[in-house]
Order: structure tokens, then C-alpha cells, then sequence
């Protein structure tokens, strides 16, 4: 979630790109990626990092600039039950959100810490943060989280009110934090995929055909500033989102039939 001026002249000087909406197609995801669920940007900005959700390999993977796979990394000691985002810290560790729960029946969650993946060839193995939620709120479907000053922030896959919830990052198993709730207008609710600026002040959330831009908020309850919500027009299974500067993106796509699979940018403000 690292600011990346290079990252994006390059993207536009050195791809061919084609306009879906207001989306630019920078790169298609490899083929051998059938469920890409997140795409985190760290300091390095030549690396491009991505996951699959359930049902897939529990395995990390780099891409260039042009969707190619550069790294496989094998996370050998833990099991994807359900991965669903991506985020990292300014030491360039990657942390990878376990908290899909489609049947809403999932007690127990976790976020796997990998160590400077890009020091790493071919396997590695994780440290686990655990948590469960507050005893009076029922289980949650998760697919969006990012880290900021040293805790993360989980925002809920709900219809009706999307709530937020804060974890430590610390090593162990913890009861996540319940901070706040927000009910969102509009077709696509559910958020899939959430990041936030280097300087704390903007807050981006995905769905399937928007994203919503969170500004002016006050400490670390997102919902009590100002929400804005700014389209794509293009609607597919978006599934991840990356800040590259304070008003430009990286997005991908799941792709269904002959549709999606794809890396965007897109720029608002």
C-alpha cells in the first residue's frame, strides 16, 4: 500500500492499455490464476502481489508489470480456508487476511504474516495472528483489510450495514475490536477490498461496479467523515484494490466466461 509515482508512468508508458468504463486495462492476470482475490503494491514497486480465495493454493505470488508470474512462493505450515486480501507494512512483510466466511458459520479467523516475500524463492512459512469477534455480534463474512498504525482494520461483506472492526498486529490470538458501522447506498454493497493512503487520509472500499473514498474522518473510525462514492461504469467481480498515490489505483477482477481477469487502473479526484 506503498505511494508509487514510478509505478504509474511506468504502467502507462510500458502497456498497451484499452478503457473499460473509466478503468484502464494495464495487464490480464496469468491464466493459471483462476480466483485472484487481492493485489497489494509494496516498496518495491516492480512487484505486483496477489493470493486466490478458497479452494486454491495457499501460495503467494509476484507479478511484473505485465501480469506475468515472477514468484511462487509455497506458505507450507498454514491452509487457505478462505483468502481474501492483502496488506503491508513499511518493512515490505506481507500479510495475508483469512477471514472469507461465506456461510457466516466461521468462528475463528486469521491474518498470516510473511516475511519480506521478496527475499523469498520458493517457500516460506507464516507467524499467525488469530482473532474471533466480540461475543454479542454474529459471525462474519470478511474480504477486506488493511494495516494502519500497527492495527488492522476489517470491514464486513454485509448488505444491510458494513462494519468495521480493529486487530492488533501482534502475534497470537486476540478479540477484534468492534469500532463502528455504515449502511451504504446503492446496487453493491459488499465490500471486497479495502486499502488506505500513505498519510492516513483517505480510505478506499470496493464493490463489483465502485468504490467508496472515505476522507475527514477522525481517528480511526472511517465512517464519521465524509463518504463519497465515485463509479467505474463497468461492472465485474472485483475482488482487490491497491493505493498506488493518493488518487490512483490498481484493481483486479475475477474473470467469468470471457470477461474480466484483468489488472486496472484508475485514477479519481
Amino acid at each position: 500500500m506503498r505511494s508509487h509515482f514510478n509505478l504509474v508512468v511506468l504502467l502507462i508508458v510500458l502497456t498497451a492499455s484499452c478503457d473499460t468504463g473509466k478503468l484502464t486495462v494495464i495487464a490480464d492476470l496469468p491464466s493459471s490464476l483462476k480466483e485472484t482475490s487481492a493485489i497489494e503494491v509494496t516498496k518495491n514497486p516492480e512487484l505486483l502481489w496477489v493470493i486466490e480465495d478458497a479452494g486454491n493454493k495457499n501460495n503467494l505470488y509476484a507479478l511484473n508489470r505485465e501480469g506475468s508470474i515472477i514468484k511462487d512462493i509455497d506458505i507450507d505450515n498454514i491452509q487457505n480456508i478462505d483468502w481474501e486480501d492483502l496488506t503491508s507494512d513499511d518493512d515490505g512483510n506481507m500479510y495475508i487476511g483469512d477471514f472469507g466466511n461465506n456461510s457466516k458459520k466461521r468462528k475463528n479467523f486469521a491474518i498470516y504474516k510473511v516475511t519480506n516475500p521478496k527475499n523469498i524463492d520458493k517457500s516460506t512459512t507464516a507467524n499467525v495472528i488469530s482473532f474471533t469477534l466480540p461475543k454479542k455480534i454474529k459471525s462474519k463474512d470478511f474480504e477486506s483489510f488493511f494495516l494502519y498504525n500497527n492495527a488492522f482494520y476489517l470491514f464486513s461483506k454485509d448488505h444491510k450495514k458494513c462494519k468495521l472492526f480493529k486487530v492488533p498486529n501482534t502475534i497470537g490470538d486476540h478479540v477484534a475490536e468492534f469500532i463502528s458501522e455504515y449502511k451504504f447506498e446503492g446496487k453493491y454493497k459488499k465490500v471486497t477490498s479495502a486499502d488506505i493512503s500513505d498519510d492516513g487520509r483517505t480510505v478506499v472500499l470496493l464493490t463489483h461496479d465502485k468504490l467508496w473514498k472515505l476522507t475527514n474522518y477522525t481517528s480511526d473510525d472511517f465512517f464519521n467523515g465524509t463518504v463519497e462514492t465515485v463509479k467505474f461504469e463497468h461492472d465485474s467481480q472485483k475482488e482487490g484494490i491497491t493505493l498506488i498515490n493518493s488518487n490512483t489505483v490498481l484493481i483486479t477482477d475475477e474473470k467469468t466466461k470471457n470477461e474480466g481477469g484483468n489488472i486496472y487502473s484508475f485514477s479519481f479526484d
